[in-house]
């Protein structure tokens, strides 16, 4: 890993401890995107006409990096937009189950739109609260995170395939915004019947692209409402005849962000998730035994066998402040100060901010 810090140039001025509010740019994908323009400023509509042709490329290419049939792959600006476009076909009476505190993004466009919903705790019980509700048989969705953006804690998929197999009328939706491309992981295989994601964070990918992956049998629980000439590929003779994931396309989708995030599944597909994995584990445990040794976690996190590599460390501004002089980026979240780790930060860097927080 440590031959790829290379390839992130800002690594050279700061301590990165940020990936959970944005993934680096590498100088890869930069020189991509240069050649992507050059190819527009000199190729003017052909050019353009000939992105729109590699669209079932790149949806092959997501499909293959999570396991999903190409043909339940849509592309979508960011997991914003594709839940809010998701939900517009979900029936208004089905009944929801909500992580209190969970992403704004992710909860908010259930509760605007009032679906009948109740909330379970984020702590260190988390499954076995969610289980307690599930088993009321109260409850036609479960939506949640599979990575908390403030503090990280990450769902148990073990536990969320059997549930899916205990209780298998029950529809988990799930954001995999601060998940996806931090382990291997097989979409067919996990208990979840759609997952949505933007592709800015651990993906690496850069603003503006997304996907959702949604299994057969989920399908049916929808009614699309969302539709454009982007939906039917500028042939208004399929109008009667529209896929799935077509009505979440309804517009243009742009072959330099979609490109974008080609290119970088394909970066993160040479390095091996494997590898990838492996290395946020030990990341993960090390910082976990440093914060906890200066007992700056939360009791929920502390008391969790697993856990992601976003941590939020007990601080207020002021240290923040402190950490930010130092030239360590991260973020204010919540009630504390989050650090988040990816594959090009190392070991020594959270004993670096170890020795910083312990002064």
């Amino acid at each position: 890993m440590q031959s790829l810090r290379k390839k992130f140039p800002v690594l050279n001025q700061c301590l990165y401890a940020n990936t959970a509010a944005t993934g680096l740019l590498s100088e890869d994908l930069m020189e991509w995107r240069q050649g992507h323009d050059l190819d527009y400023l000199i190729g003017g509509s052909d050019m353009k006409a000939k992105s729109f042709e590699r669209m079932p490329q790149i949806k092959d290419t997501v499909g293959k990096f999570f396991q999903c049939k190409a043909e339940n792959v849509a592309l979508v600006p960011n997991f914003s937009l594709g839940l809010n476009m998701l939900l517009e076909g979900l029936p208004k009476d089905q009944r929801v189950l909500l992580l209190n505190n969970d992403y704004p993004s992710l909860n908010w466009p259930f509760e605007t739109r009032n679906f009948p919903r109740e909330y379970v705790e984020m702590d260190e019980r988390m499954e076995e609260h969610i289980l307690e509700k599930v088993k009321t048989g109260k409850f036609d969705v479960l939506a949640l995170s599979l990575v908390q953006w403030i503090n990280g804690i990450k769902i148990d998929l073990d536990f969320l395939k059997q549930l899916k197999k205990d209780h298998p009328d029950l529809l988990i939706i799930a954001d995999g915004t601060q998940f996806c491309g931090t382990q291997d992981f097989s979409f067919k295989d996990s208990g979840i019947d759609v997952l949505l994601a933007s592709s800015y964070k651990w993906l690496l990918a850069g603003y503006g692209n997304g996907f959702v992956l949604v299994k057969d049998g989920a399908k049916d629980r929808f009614d699309l409402k969302t539709i454009g000439n982007g939906s039917v590929d500028r042939d208004a003779s399929k109008r009667e005849n529209i896929p799935f994931g077509k009505y979440l396309e309804p517009g243009h989708l742009d072959s330099f962000n979609f490109g974008s995030l080609q290119f970088s599944l394909d970066f993160l597909d040479d390095i091996g998730m494997q590898h990838i994995e492996s290395h946020l584990d030990k990341l993960s445990q090390k910082a976990k035994s440093e914060f906890m040794e200066l007992d700056l976690l939360e009791e929920a996190v502390a008391k969790r066998q697993g856990h992601s590599t976003i941590f939020n460390i007990k601080g207020d501004e002021r240290l923040f402040n402190k950490l930010s002089k130092e030239e360590v980026v991260c973020a204010l979240r919540g009630n504390g100060i989050r650090l988040s780790f990816h594959f090009y930060n190392t070991e020594e860097e959270i004993e670096t901010i170890a020795k910083l927080l312990k002064n």
